[in-house]
């Protein structure tokens, strides 16, 4: 079994993706077809054979009509049952797709987030550089100033 991953919940009911429809599940099951006059449970071979044999339909008493409706309903329970498995081992491997997705996007998110900081750090250090340039030069324009008089009173 999956474990429950927090942000999967949001995700699983597909309310991010408008688009998308749940997938329709379809199984046909052939039910024997049984008539009150069978007599042996070799006319009722194994119905659902992927299903435990505990959970198998077993035979009905070929003289009674209730019997004969309860092996009936049976058989449409694990027709259920086995439709219900499918769908739930869909619903697992659309879960591990959303998983994989929410764990891309966090990525993804973390990724852009470094780049910002990188970009803010940057920009800071340009800023930084772009006065001292600045300062560097008013300082230049003063030593030329001071030479250019000291050249002249000499």
């Amino acid at each position: 079994m999956l474990k429950d991953h927090p942000k999967v919940r949001g995700l699983a009911i597909g309310s991010w993706l408008p688009f998308h429809q749940p997938k329709s599940i379809t199984v046909h099951v052939e039910i024997p077809s049984l008539s009150v006059d069978d007599a042996s449970s070799e006319n009722f071979p194994l119905a659902f054979p992927e299903l435990d044999q505990q959970l198998q339909p077993l035979p009905p008493c070929h003289d009674s009509k209730e019997s004969m409706q309860v092996y009936k309903q049976h058989c449409k329970i694990a027709e259920e049952y086995h439709e219900v498995k499918k769908e739930i081992a869909l619903l697992e491997e659309r879960k591990k797709e959303l998983i994989a997705r929410l764990e891309q996007v966090e990525k993804e998110s973390m990724d852009a987030a470094q780049l910002a900081k990188e970009y803010a750090e940057l920009t800071e250090e340009n800023r930084t550089l772009k006065l001292a340039q600045t300062q560097c030069v008013e300082q230049l324009e003063k030593l030329r100033i001071q030479y250019q008089k000291r050249q002249g009173s000499s």
